[in-house]
């Protein structure tokens, strides 16, 4: 059986009852000056904090003790289940540990915002009370992550060693935005994970509540996203958590997988994760006066699912940058848009403006999805504006 198979086998045999408690006290207890002196006495042979001309000394030396720990099987391996103020939530045999950033870890330069993400495989010093020191992570055999927000210039880890992304939108309240579904299915897709569109609240384009131009307008746009996510061969379920309908469709498809819940502000995520995993996350409204949805899971963590799987939920979203992608590579994403690239008569055609495009005629004859290329044409924007700012 696999590190990977064992991991996941391990974490389905734990309580999800550790979601709720009190992380002090369910981790902390009576142990922690135990553990405060050993992490003064680790903290003295960490000479990261010391001047740049002792580093190389350091990293080479902390690499041997590393190497040498492996072999004398010294250090436990373990996944990340959650990221709290307290630390990092690491499961290892059916146990959980509070673990934090050995120093070398800290100090490593990446384009990462963030070292480690919820999923990670981590390889820890076990010390008193159930407490340790992460000195590596494993290579992650698929990531799902965004521009960091302010910079534009880090990459943000959301999770690590993840099947599919359920793209968690919503109709109405907050409203349907094709756009934000096309950064996540190119995200999930460039992180080697699958994309599974779910658009949830489906029951309000039946509510007197609604006014009738509203819902009138949301239910063409959905069904024309219906159409041109099938063409696109892209799975969509339609859910409704208020009612639980489609819930027994979204079981089926996160069985025996490991999937990141993630998408829009108020769409549902938390509702939905209650229905599959019998949790009581905290549910949010949408902002009647802009409309948008509010932020109500302020942490990302790791659920077991009793019918076999993972299931992470995450901070919900109100824009989403891609990672790392550049002009060229977008129509790539668009399968039934780069069918008719070809034809085109400029190598070099962006497929947004220039005179005799296949695309563009394409596009006329309505061979391609109104709102799949509209998404194409603002994310070739987007790349141009940032391209400028630099």
């Amino acid at each position: 059986m696999s590190h990977s198979k064992k991991e996941e086998d391990s974490s389905q045999a734990l309580s999800s009852k550790w979601v709720a408690c009190s992380l002090e006290e369910q981790y902390y207890g009576d142990s922690r000056k135990v553990f405060r002196a050993e992490r003064k006495r680790l903290s003295a042979k960490d000479r990261s904090k010391y001047k740049k001309t002792d580093l190389d000394k350091y990293e080479k030396g902390i690499k041997k003790e590393i190497a040498d720990k492996k072999n004398e099987t010294l250090l436990a391996r373990g996944r990340v289940l959650s990221i709290t103020s307290q630390g990092f939530i690491v499961e290892y045999n059916g146990q959980l540990y509070t673990c934090f950033l050995r120093g070398l870890l800290k100090k490593q330069k990446t384009q990462h915002k963030n070292i480690v993400t919820v999923g990670d495989f981590v390889l820890f010093e076990e010390l008193a009370g159930r407490e340790g020191y992460i000195i590596e992570v494993e290579e992650r055999k698929s990531i799902l992550s965004r521009a960091d927000n302010l910079s534009r210039r880090k990459e943000q880890l959301i999770a690590a060693n993840i099947d599919q992304v359920l793209i968690t939108v919503s109709v109405v309240s907050p409203p349907l935005k094709p756009h934000l579904i096309d950064r996540y299915i190119i995200a999930a897709r460039k992180g080697g994970m699958a994309p599974v569109i779910l658009i949830n609240k489906t029951d309000l384009l039946e509510s007197e509540k609604v006014e009738q131009h509203v819902r009138h307008e949301q239910l063409n746009l959905l069904k024309e996203c219906e159409a041109a996510y099938r063409k696109a061969e892209i799975p969509l379920i339609l859910l409704s958590a208020e009612k639980g309908t489609g819930i027994d469709g979204l079981k089926d498809v996160m069985k025996n997988k490991s999937s990141v819940f993630s998408g829009q502000s108020g769409a549902g995520k938390s509702s939905l994760i209650n229905f599959v995993t019998h949790l009581n996350l905290s549910v949010g409204e949408t902002v009647q006066k802009t409309g948008k949805g509010s932020h109500t899971t302020t942490c990302t963590h790791l659920v077991p699912l009793d019918f076999g799987g993972l299931c992470i939920d995450t901070p919900g979203i109100k824009s989403f940058g891609i990672w790392d992608l550049s002009e060229q590579e977008i129509v790539s994403y668009f399968a039934e848009i780069q069918e008719f690239s070809n034809e085109c008569k400029y190598p070099n055609c962006s497929h947004t403006h220039e005179l005799d495009c296949a695309i563009i005629r394409a596009f006329e004859c309505g061979k391609i999805s109104p709102i799949r290329y509209a998404s194409y044409v603002s994310l070739i924007e987007t790349m141009r504006e940032e391209h400028k700012r630099r």
